[in-house]
Formats: structure tokens, C-alpha cells, sequence
């Protein structure tokens, strides 16, 4: 379902309509800046500091943000860009480990799959396709640190459901991809990389420096409009090599 002309008149409205989460800052800013520059598109964003604000670690927060955005759609919801995510510490002595767990599947993968649920109920209803992309990470194949199990078992749950919504619904042209950075120089990058001393972690990159926030966008960009339906399932990487598969 590329943006263009030809797409939105096949559903009959003249505007793509696009649903990201987590816009508010970070990488989330850049896919919802990158998307908005888009001739023919709306983008409806989801975060703490902009948008439709809604805490998806909370169970019922996915359905309220699905029925903000339709309704603010005016009814259709073309493509959903799943970034919202939190990455907190837990060593495995920490008193709330177990609760920390929990908020990290709730927020990072239960909600995104409640949201990618409902957007292929409504693609259905519609009798249309859409396009989902979800915002992975390179800690779901190559695990992260000691104090991030839920991180990367949240993370590598993404990339499995993403491969299993393409696989299920290609034929009614709904389609699913997912995107795995590396470090990402955002604010939270920047903390983490500082705390676990910025220069040996730099030395895994054989690109030499991590990616920029616009570099994910670009590729997120090109998934929503022009990546070819015979891409779907697929996981693409930004980690400057610093891991491939």
C-alpha cells in the first residue's frame, strides 16, 4: 500500500492515514517527522509529551489510544508504526524484578500486540489491507545485558509476532515488518551508553558510531510507502554491523 494517489483512492479517501507510537521523542519524533513530510499523509502520534496520550503499561490503554486515533481518523487507520518502549534496568537481585518484567512485556510487546490486533480486525472489517511496522531491537537476536532479560525477551516476542502477522495475512494484503536497531543516539542511548563506558561499546560498531534517530525514520518511512508486498515478514537491521544474521 504505497502513499500514493492510486492508494488512497482505492479506499476511497484522499488521505493515508498513519498511527505511531511512542512520537513524542526519540526515535518515535523522527518516524512521525520523517512521515509527516509525506505528501498525502496524517500522522497521528501517541506519547507522554505530545499526541494522543494514553500509559500503555496500563491493560486497557491500547483500546482507548485504537479508539482515540479512529475517531480522530475519521474512522480509518491505514498503517501502525508500533515504537512506543521502555528500557529500565532490573539485576536480578532487585526486589521487583518480577514487576519489572511485567511493565516491560505490558508496555513494549503486550500493548503492541493489542494495538497490531486491532488494526487487523479493522483492515478486515474494512476489506482492505494495511501495514504494520514495529520498532524491534537488536537485543532480539543478540540478547542485551545482565540487567535486560525482559528487555530482549520483549523485544525478540516483536520480531516473532511480526514474522507470524505476515505469514497469516499477506493473502488479504495486510502486511507486517519489523525494524531492529542498535544503539540509537537518543537520550536513553546516550545514559546507557555512558554507563557502560561509551568507548568500548562504540569499539563493537564497526560502523564506529551509532545510528541517528533519522536513520531508523528513513527505513520506517520506506516500509510504510514503498517497500514491495513481497517484503513482508521482513526484519531489517541498523546496528552499524554490530550484528548480523
Amino acid at each position: 500500500m504505497p502513499v500514493d494517489a492510486s492508494a488512497r483512492a482505492r479506499h476511497g479517501r484522499g488521505m493515508t492515514t498513519i498511527l505511531v507510537t511512542g512520537s513524542s521523542r526519540g526515535i518515535g519524533a523522527a518516524i512521525a517527522t520523517a512521515l509527516g513530510e509525506l505528501p498525502g499523509v496524517r500522522v497521528l502520534g501517541h506519547g507522554t509529551r505530545s499526541g494522543i496520550a494514553e500509559d500503555l503499561s496500563q491493560p486497557d490503554a491500547p483500546a482507548r489510544l485504537w479508539a482515540a486515533a479512529l475517531q480522530q481518523a475519521g474512522g480509518a487507520i491505514d498503517i501502525l508504526v508500533n515504537n512506543a518502549g521502555i528500557f529500565e534496568a532490573s539485576p536480578l537481585d532487585a526486589d521487583d524484578w518480577s514487576e519489572s518484567w511485567a511493565r516491560t512485556m505490558q508496555v513494549n510487546l503486550t500493548a503492541s500486540a493489542e494495538l497490531c490486533r486491532l488494526a487487523v480486525l479493522h483492515w478486515q472489517e474494512r476489506g482492505v489491507g494495511g501495514r504494520i511496522v514495529n520498532i524491534a531491537s537488536r537485543a532480539a537476536y543478540r540478547g542485551d545485558s545482565p540487567s535486560h532479560w525482559h528487555y530482549a525477551a520483549s523485544k525478540g516476542g516483536m520480531v516473532a509476532m511480526t514474522k507470524t502477522i505476515a505469514r497469516g495475512y499477506a493473502a488479504q494484503g495486510i502486511l507486517a515488518f519489523a525494524v531492529c536497531p542498535g544503539f540509537t543516539m537518543t537520550g536513553m542511548a546516550d545514559d546507557y551508553l555512558a554507563s557502560r563506558g561509551g568507548d568500548k561499546l562504540l569499539a563493537d560498531i564497526p560502523l564506529g558510531r551509532v545510528a541517528s534517530p533519522e536513520e531508523v525514520a528513513a527505513a520506517v518511512r520506506f516500509l510504510c510507502t514503498d517497500a514491495p508486498p513481497s517484503m513482508t515478514g521482513a526484519v531489517l537491521d541498523i546496528n552499524g554491523a554490530s550484528y548480523v544474521r
